[in-house]
């Protein structure tokens, strides 16, 4: 098994919701989002784990917690075994160089009034010592990286002279010029024109062997996940439902959700029958999520009482596929 770079422990984010100020005044009922709540994670070193789940699933948020962009409510956070939960700015700052992220959207993760130049240096002038010159090089070498030929054609352009995938491609470099040990990808290519995603997924592929890097890919993309991740953790309302090799999650699905997310996914074959699984109504809200299993209010194979009332526990159920379901009681 390989190495684990990050991992998590019972993560919890909580984001206090503001009153109005008579509301305050007579309730004592403190409101939040259970953006994400008590969950266990873990990154290993050279491998992509898809996070899939609904918009409003906590996956970004995820995402931003295991790099200490926000700080959890509870839980800790290890980074080479090391916690990371509490470490002040100065100290964090010691590994943002080896963890960085590449934002959703390429048109507004970019500084429109810096050179392309400029942003993928940002990183470098930030966390290391390094001579004009010597940044220089590494920028060209990171634009290098990314297929933008030749770098300096690119080095003192400006972000609206590029397409959507070339923005992305500098977000990209701007990621990697310090070759970090993690990346977390937030949908990088769901703001793209289809014809270019699969350029930028290959090119991170090649970077993450390249490198030998851990990703967090976000997405709720089940398909795209399928084909590019190592292992996939499916996410509802702020918990893990399901876990597992990518083989495992595709194949041979445990979790009601995880069948109808699968279901979703478009079939180029009018010919091929589909089963009965399908999601109804919206996700509930994470201010007030539904007590007992959270998926119980819309799940095809609701069971009772227990299912309303008891929260299930992420279990084993064999070779490291783990499910969180009243349907598969613990042995």
């Amino acid at each position: 098994m390989s190495e684990t770079i990050v991992r998590a422990e019972k993560l919890t984010k909580l984001f206090i919701l503001k009153t109005g100020f008579f509301k305050s005044l007579t309730s004592r009922q403190t409101l939040a989002v259970h953006a994400v709540d008590g969950i266990d994670i873990d990154v290993r070193k050279g491998e992509i784990l898809g996070l899939v789940g609904e918009s409003g699933s906590g996956k970004t948020t995820t995402g931003r917690l295991l790099l200490r962009l926000i700080d959890p409510t509870e839980g800790k956070i290890f980074f080479h075994n090391k916690d990371i939960t509490k470490l002040n700015e100065n100290e964090m700052r010691v590994l943002r160089r080896k963890m960085q992220i590449v934002f959703q959207d390429p048109y507004s993760s970019l500084n429109p009034r810096m050179t392309i130049g400029d942003i993928v240096a940002e990183p470098v002038r930030i966390l290391e010592q390094r001579t004009p010159k010597d940044t220089e090089d590494l920028v060209k070498k990171a634009l290098d990286d990314v297929e933008l030929h030749p770098p300096d054609e690119f080095f003192f352009r400006y972000p609206h002279e590029l397409s959507g995938g070339q923005r992305q491609r500098v977000a990209t470099a701007r990621a990697f010029v310090l070759n970090p040990e993690f990346v977390v990808a937030d949908e990088p290519v769901s703001m793209l024109d289809v014809s270019i995603r699969a350029e930028i997924l290959d090119l991170m592929i090649a970077l993450k062997e390249k490198h030998n890097t851990a990703f967090l890919y976000i997405t709720h993309d089940l398909a795209l996940a399928r084909h590019l991740c190592d292992r996939i953790a499916v996410m509802y309302l702020g918990k893990i439902m399901e876990r597992g090799d990518v083989d495992q999650v595709v194949t041979e699905p445990l979790h009601p959700y995880t069948m109808a997310l699968l279901e979703a996914v478009p079939v180029p074959d009018p010919a091929v029958k589909r089963s009965e699984t399908v999601l109804k109504g919206e996700i509930p809200s994470p201010v007030n999520p539904p007590a007992g299993c959270r998926f119980h209010t819309r799940c095809p194979s609701y069971i009772g009482e227990i299912c309303r009332t008891k929260e299930p526990q992420l279990l084993d159920v064999g070779n490291g596929h783990m499910v969180a379901c009243h349907l598969y009681p613990k042995k």
